[in-house]
């Protein structure tokens, strides 16, 4: 799910925010991520994904890549 629609491709962004989840008996997390390079740097993209990336304090600026394929979003903490 994103509230603001990025290209296919890899997209250097970093983490503004962390909303931990259940949803259907198991736990997600919400991030919110500001694209920092490109086309649309400055952008905040938000990200559900299935499976919590880490602790919500502890995610909080890291930076990330949001990778796009065939319009699905996903999240990589560059640790």
């Amino acid at each position: 799910m994103t509230e603001a629609l990025l290209p296919d491709g890899d997209h250097d962004a970093f983490v503004i925010d962390v909303h931990d989840a259940t949803e259907e008996g198991r736990r997600t997390q919400r991030l919110e991520l500001t694209v920092i390079a490109g086309e649309a740097k400055g952008s905040v993209v938000a990200v559900l994904v299935d499976s919590p990336l880490g602790d919500q304090m502890d995610l909080i600026g890291m930076p990330a890549t949001i990778t796009v394929r065939n319009g699905e979003p996903s999240v990589t903490i560059d640790r």
